[in-house]
This record gives structure tokens, sequence and C-alpha cells, in this order.
């Protein structure tokens, strides 16, 4: 399942249905993303463009699931204004074996991170400003080179 959505979700619900609908897995690992409570911070503002956000992602995911031998993977990624503490995204990855789950989910962040077709806007007590690429977010995604 993959979904770029407006609408909150429950993270406990999608956990149960992931792990309700895997067969042979041996590890299944999730990760929640939520909106940061920085200093000065009131919220975030993400926007997509939908024709290119879901193809991106699924591709995404079918590196992820060739790479890690991963038996399923979801991503769920909000849009939207969000208000500090609102959960963002999450992704959940299962494989026979908890690294090459860990590593799928976290391939997946990193990609998703730095990748995805998303945009954000930071609300804070004194303007707006959108946010630029990080270095350590390459960073990070160079371990996967």
């Amino acid at each position: 399942m993959i979904s770029v959505q407006s609408a909150p979700f429950d993270l406990g619900d999608i956990a149960n249905r992931f792990a309700a609908a895997q067969s042979g897995a041996g590890a299944l690992v999730t990760f929640s993303g939520v909106v940061r409570g920085d200093a000065g911070l009131i919220g975030l503002e993400i926007e997509h463009y939908p024709a290119m956000t879901l193809p991106a992602i699924e591709d995404m995911v079918g590196a992820a699931r060739a790479r890690f031998g991963l038996l399923d993977a979801w991503v769920i990624h909000r849009y939207g204004r969000l208000a500090v503490g609102e959960v963002i995204m999450m992704v959940a990855a299962s494989a026979p074996h908890r690294k090459d789950a860990f590593a799928g989910a976290e391939f997946l962040m990193d990609y998703l991170k730095s990748r995805a077709p998303l945009w954000k806007k930071e609300h804070r007590t004194d303007g707006t400003a959108w946010v630029d690429a990080k270095d350590s977010d390459e960073e990070s995604l160079c371990r996967w080179d």
C-alpha cells in the first residue's frame, strides 16, 4: 500500500493491518515521522504534485524490495497543513530477517526525505519559509550507493 493523503491516519491500525497482511516474514519494522516541536515552529505545510509523487514512491518501494529482499513495504505520507505533534508519515517493511527489514525501512526513509517530490514550508511565529535540502540528508543517501 502506498498512500499520499491529507487525512490523518491511525498508526496502530495501519501497523496491525500491515502485520496481518504478512506471510512468511520473520521481521516487521515500522517508522513514523512527526512534526517536531522546534522553538518557534507552529507547523508544516507539505505540498506535492500527485502525478509525480505516487510513481516516485512506487519506484522507491520497488527498489527497496529488490535490494533488501523485502516481502512487503507500505508507505503513507501526508500533505497539507500539519501542526506540531501530528504524524507526517509512516513506513512499514517486512522481510525474512530483521537486518533486511530495518535496512529496507531506513533506505525508504532516506529516499523519502531527499528524493520524493514533496515540498515543505515551515510556519513559525516569525514567518514562513520553504525548507531547503540538508547536507546531512544527502550524506545519508550516499551510504546506499
